[in-house]
């Protein structure tokens, strides 16, 4: 079963990313705060050392990191983040990411114009 939302996408909600984000002990947590039939965003909690192998989305993906560092490695090179950054990925792009320090991010995905 999928996981329910944080925000009903019928309604207003205002929520504390500090206050959502979980982390646990040597791994990552997802939490998946609105999903809408285009989009979903997702708010990640990272352990140091933690990371997803390369892989790639057939979504567009705006990430923000909200606290700590790590390291996003785009087609192969590598590229620091910290809080604060943003970073944008078109789809189908290989990425992979690896927690240099405990971090946290928020992860916009939404579905390219099929025009």
């Amino acid at each position: 079963m999928a996981e329910q939302p944080l925000i009903d996408a019928r309604q207003e909600k205002i929520i504390s990313l500090a206050a959502e984000t979980r982390f646990a002990p040597n791994g990552i947590v997802s939490r998946t705060l609105l999903r809408t039939p285009t989009t979903r965003t997702v708010l990640f909690g990272f352990s140091e050392g933690q990371e997803l192998t390369e892989h790639t989305s057939t979504q567009h993906a705006l990430i923000q990191i909200v606290t700590g560092e790590c390291e996003f490695s785009l087609a192969g090179k590598p590229h620091p983040l910290k809080a604060g950054d943003v970073l944008y990925m078109q789809p189908n792009l290989p990425h992979a990411v690896k927690a240099t320090k405990q971090f946290s991010m928020l992860l916009i995905l939404s579905k390219p114009d099929t025009n």
